[in-house]
């Protein structure tokens, strides 16, 4: 029942924010709902239920791996929401507000999701509840960015639902009876079908790779980071692209039951080294710092898709960067907001200074990309370095390389646009936006208590956590 209150919470509370009356006092609903939310889920990380071997939906354990940094990041983002919403007063906040809180909900049941159709349907109930939140600063380029999320979007769901199709039918054609829980699937293993199984397998990791932001399925991303609310950044970075990612870990596994592993973790370690390759390229040449994170964001896809290729070692090493990465982006989203509201503008060409201006955020902004690029002591450096460990120790020698070569790239293209916007002598435009921004407790705390988490992560990561990692890798890969 508590895996349940999950999913209903955030979508009772979105059903009371679409008919609360006060446009100052609504706000509140969202950590409300988030501070909710993270307990039940601190609660059923703590204690485990137990779930049906049929169930469609259950607190397994993969959604404990990942669901509660979700919901951490939630609660953190809701709470600079209230004051980002005071400030953005002059814009309507019902739909955004009830958006957001249905995007928790849904995200809720995509990560419990343990049926193939069930999974899709959430993923692109996720897909439509992110819209408004897009299009919530009503400018023609939010409009562009909205229409090219859901065109790219839409065409990702498109190919999953074929996918979930043609993974069926391999059921059905292996003389099974066509169940599309995980469980089943896997216990059918080599029984499916191979040839459907592999097409199955394309379509699903392109489908879902596309949620993801992995290339070449992410030309959604810099436009929907560089013009969505820093907020809506945040939520998309570490939360929409990590039910994506559960979800392909979890057809994988039903890929590799069916004896194909070998090829799975071959199309996931080429796409992944794509992905890095492509973001660190882009990093090098953009001027907008929004859309650097976007780009930063496609990075860190990669290394979570190359992780998932190097078999249980990978996997644990990829769910311990899914809670770094997305701490850490959250506190690098947040900050960006307040740079962007402080400068007017998102152009390293426009923006100078903002150490002078907002000493506060700026500083924020710099440990954040010291902690994104994966310097230490803060979680990516441990996490990624997991991930270079369990290359090494599968042989794959040449990936380690163009992956450590990838990270000095990104390195370089994020000092250089992070320094090129916080050193100097601030510009005239952005010394009178910065006048009319401060630096209240409401707008510093949040992503400092993000890096603040990313550094915990680092530094002394609980054991129960390397736990829960365990069993999800235990989950994927089970013994027979």
């Amino acid at each position: 029942m508590k895996s349940l209150l999950l999913i209903l919470v955030p979508l009772v509370a979105a059903a009371l924010a679409l008919a609360w009356p006060g446009q100052r006092t609504r706000p509140w609903l969202l950590p409300a709902a988030g501070l909710i939310h993270a307990v039940l889920s601190l609660w059923l990380f703590l204690e485990p239920p137990v779930v049906a071997a049929d169930a469609w939906l259950g607190f397994d354990p993969l959604a404990r791996a990942v669901l509660p940094v979700v919901s951490l990041l939630f609660l953190v983002s809701a709470w600079y929401a209230v004051s980002y919403l005071r400030i953005r007063a002059e814009r309507p906040n019902r739909v955004f507000i009830a958006a957001l809180l249905a995007v928790l909900g849904l995200l809720s049941a995509g990560h419990q999701a343990r049926h193939l159709g069930l999974l899709w349907i959430c993923t692109e109930a996720v897909t439509l509840a992110a819209v408004p939140l897009l299009h919530f600063n009503g400018t023609p380029r939010a409009f562009e960015a909205t229409w090219k999320y859901l065109l790219v979007g839409g065409t990702g769901i498109a190919l999953s639902l074929l996918g979930s199709l043609c993974l069926g039918y391999a059921s059905l054609y292996g003389g099974g009876d066509g169940h599309l829980t995980f469980v089943a699937l896997m216990g059918q293993g080599a029984g499916l079908s191979r040839p459907w199984v592999l097409i199955a397998w394309v379509l699903l990791l392109v489908g879902y790779g596309t949620k993801m932001g992995l290339a070449p399925m992410h030309t959604w991303k810099p436009e929907a980071y560089g013009e969505a609310p820093a907020i809506v950044g945040a939520i998309l970075a570490g939360g929409v692209t990590s039910v994506a990612f559960t979800a392909i870990l979890r057809v994988r596994a039903v890929v590799g039951a069916a004896g194909e592993g070998g090829m799975a973790d071959h199309t996931l370690l080429a796409i992944g080294l794509f992905s890095m390759l492509v973001a660190a390229l882009f990093l090098l040449g953009t001027r907008d710092f929004k859309r650097m994170l976007a780009y930063s964001s496609v990075e860190h896809m990669g290394i979570l898709t190359l992780g998932a290729s190097l078999g249980p070692a990978g996997v644990a090493a990829a769910l311990f960067h899914v809670w770094s990465n997305g701490l850490t982006k959250g506190a690098l989203f947040l900050s960006a907001g307040n740079l962007r509201r402080a400068a007017g503008s998102p152009s390293m060409d426009e923006v100078r200074g903002m150490s002078t201006l907002t000493p506060w955020s700026a500083a924020i902004f710099v440990a954040g990309m010291f902690a994104v690029t994966a310097c230490p002591p803060f979680g990516p450096f441990f996490s990624e370095l997991k991930v270079v460990r369990a290359a090494l120790e599968t042989g794959h020698g040449l990936a380690t390389g163009l992956f450590l070569c990838c990270l000095l790239l990104a390195f370089f293209g994020l000092t250089r646009v992070v320094f090129g916007i916080v050193d100097g002598r601030p510009r005239r435009a952005a010394k009178a936006a910065g006048k009319r921004f401060k630096e209240s407790a409401g707008v510093i705390l949040p992503p400092l208590v993000l890096l603040g988490l990313s550094l915990w992560l680092g530094l002394c990561p609980p054991r129960m956590l390397a736990d829960a990692w365990a069993a999800a890798v235990t989950q994927l890969y089970p013994t027979p």
